[in-house]
């Protein structure tokens, strides 16, 4: 049985974990919509061709890809500090959180955009809609369905990142996981918060789909 005191931590890790996600997934949004756009305006066949402007964004969105989380969250700490003002807990860990998940997005972004039919693009050109009217009401509004996939798929990832960052006092249940479970040997604490965080994607990842599924048009 499970003490009141350990209770009210793994209350307090869930709330934390929770946290850390949302808000770092809104913050990589931010950074990643422009981005995953422009991957796909700037295309060879885009809207707007930049063929050297594209290759660069590319090259940069793959390199940021490329950086496993551990290495990125110890490498960005003095840029933790300046941020945040402090390297550990769960609103430090907001920093390298959105670094991490921003190139992820960006083409979770550029994926769902391009399965847009070009018919429907090609219309709206027909009739003389401005590059921003084709962007923010024929791609995205188009891409809704997919865009709300890949916006669960990114929450996952980003839940799966936190819990990493418990390795340097990141804060949350995978802080909880290391102190406790791997640190003291407390098995018990180590396998609830597994179960934890399992329970939490499979909500979160439940309730993207069924949204995911309700502003699908193709679904009848």
């Amino acid at each position: 049985m499970l003490d009141n005191t350990t209770v009210t931590m793994l209350i307090e890790g869930t709330i934390d974990t929770l946290y850390m996600t949302f808000v770092s997934t809104i913050f990589a949004y931010m950074f990643a919509f422009p981005i995953g756009i422009a991957l796909v305006v700037t295309k060879k066949d885009g809207l707007s061709p930049m063929g050297l402007f594209n290759r660069i964004l590319d090259v940069t969105v793959n390199i940021g890809r490329s950086i496993p989380f551990l290495i990125l969250l110890i490498a960005v700490i003095p840029l933790t500090k300046l941020i945040a003002g402090k390297s550990y807990g769960s609103t430090a860990t907001i920093v390298p959180l959105v670094i991490a998940s921003t190139p992820f997005i960006a083409r979770l972004i550029e994926s769902s955009l391009q399965e847009v039919d070009n018919g429907v693009i090609e219309a709206a050109q027909s009739m003389g809609a401005s590059l921003s009217t084709i962007i923010f009401k024929v791609l995205v509004p188009e891409a809704k369905s997919s865009l709300i996939v890949g916006g669960t798929i990114a929450i996952g990832t980003i839940l799966s990142y936190s819990a990493m960052a418990g390795v340097v006092g990141g804060g949350g249940l995978g802080d909880i996981a290391i102190q406790y479970g791997y640190y003291r040997y407390q098995k018990e604490i180590m396998l609830i918060t597994v179960i934890l965080l399992i329970i939490l994607v499979q909500i979160l990842q439940s309730i993207g789909m069924k949204i995911a599924k309700k502003t699908d048009k193709r679904v009848v």
